[in-house]
């Protein structure tokens, strides 16, 4: 069975939280990669950005839908989603615009559930961890080229 460990990249290029939304924009482009883990100062991994994100900071700003009932407004939406969605779109750092959440994989982690949870999470970069520390990264790409090959 394949694993993680057979796919995945060895030589991660990750992006520090503090760097500009046009850094990473640069960062991408040039080394020709859709996502990057994120990492503090001391090294450590603590979130995941990719295109996606830098594609949501352009995106036009959604109003919540409200209904009138007499003279009060009744929000149809979470004000605190669209708080989120304001703040990652006013994003200046990488920090303000990655996800926070880490879903990451082990090396032993198979193909089968690769592809489970970037189809279920709706994510396109998973940081490979052992022992707390980062070893690879998998990107969709990966995947494909795994499909592609017939192993």
């Amino acid at each position: 069975m394949i694993q993680a460990k057979d796919i995945m990249s060895v030589n991660v290029i990750t992006v520090k939280k503090e760097a500009s939304v046009r850094e990473l924009a640069a960062l991408l482009l040039l080394n020709d990669i859709s996502g990057a883990p994120v990492v503090d100062a001391d090294g450590r991994v603590v979130g995941v950005v990719t295109e996606s994100d830098l594609i949501f900071q352009n995106k036009k700003v959604h109003l919540p839908t409200a209904v009138a009932i007499l003279d009060a407004f009744l929000f149809l939406e979470r004000p605190e989603k669209m708080e989120k969605e304001l703040k990652k779109i006013a994003g200046a750092t990488v920090g303000d615009i990655c996800s926070h959440n880490l879903i990451s994989v082990a090396p032993e982690t198979g193909l089968d559930e690769l592809a489970t949870l970037m189809s279920e999470k709706q994510v396109h970069t998973l940081p490979v961890m052992a022992a707390g520390e980062l070893v690879g990264v998998i990107g969709k790409s990966d995947i494909i080229r795994t499909i592609a090959q017939g192993l």
